[in-house]
């Protein structure tokens, strides 16, 4: 399943969010459903949020997709939080659902998901209004530019959430590295980095088109956020549970990672 590196262009011109949703988040069918990436993910989150160490004023998410699932638990932490992406039909899904416009993406089954996980599966409706509050901003993102958010000049965030964008988005170690910096421009020194993905992914697949991605392992994983100027708080992995169909992806499992911006300041987290 080798395809050529995608470019910007081809996510501007091929990539079909609702396809994506579809396949991937879809409620029954999604494949982030059935092998518990989306199980593993909501639950991480709703550890590191309810923890009390990570809250603010301010969170980014760098890549956003078309994607609410990460902002089901950040939403109680944070005063604000904007959403960004490279491409613009990702925004506009992304836009419709939040402005409830007729025939957006059905999210209720992750959030009621979400919910069931706080305790209460029946608030889901409150839970989607608080989204719904939270998410102030969409912006355009390119995480190969130094600023990300150019030309605007935003203030620094407390936390940046970036879930299967980088990998995605960086073709090789170098570019992934430079990806790292670039977003941690965003962030106040001692802000955190909460990000996961998938291991070992090369491409996958969204309708008719691949998409390729550089595959992220956990060795790499553990020297790259020390290197790119993080302190390593917590990595984990699982295996996923029901194997991706080849046909859409070459994953092997899951990781969660958080992260803190390096900060002469400030002592080492224990």
């Amino acid at each position: 399943m080798e395809a050529d590196f995608s470019i910007s262009t081809d996510y501007q011109e091929h990539f079909n969010p609702r396809d994506y949703l579809e396949t991937y988040y879809g409620a029954g069918s999604g494949l982030f459903f059935s092998d518990g990436y989306l199980q593993f993910i909501l639950k991480n989150l709703f550890k590191t949020f309810t923890s009390g160490g990570v809250h603010g004023d301010i969170a980014i998410e760098i890549g956003s997709g078309a994607s609410i699932h990460t902002f089901l638990s950040a939403c109680e932490s944070f005063r604000e939080i904007i959403a960004t992406d490279y491409s613009d039909r990702n925004r506009q899904e992304l836009e419709a659902w939040l402005k409830k416009e007729p025939g957006a993406f059905d999210w209720s089954a992750v959030v009621k998901l979400a919910c069931e996980m706080e305790g209460d599966r029946d608030k889901w409706m409150q839970k989607e209004a608080k989204v719904r509050g939270t998410v102030i901003r969409l912006l355009k993102c390119d995480v190969t530019r130094s600023n990300p958010l150019e030309p605007l000049l935003l203030p620094a965030a407390d936390c940046l959430l970036s879930f299967l964008c980088l990998q995605a988005a960086c073709k090789d170690k170098d570019s992934f590295y430079c990806a790292l910096k670039n977003i941690s421009s965003l962030l106040k020194p001692g802000g955190y980095l909460i990000t996961g993905g998938v291991l070992g992914s090369s491409c996958y697949t969204v309708g008719e088109k691949k998409f390729s991605g550089f595959p992220l392992h956990k060795e790499f994983l553990e020297k790259a956020i020390p290197e790119t100027g993080y302190e390593l708080l917590q990595l984990i992995t699982q295996p996923h549970i029901n194997p991706a169909p080849i046909t859409l992806a070459n994953y092997y499992g899951h990781f969660f990672i958080l992260a803190r911006k390096k900060d002469d300041n400030l002592p080492p987290r224990t």
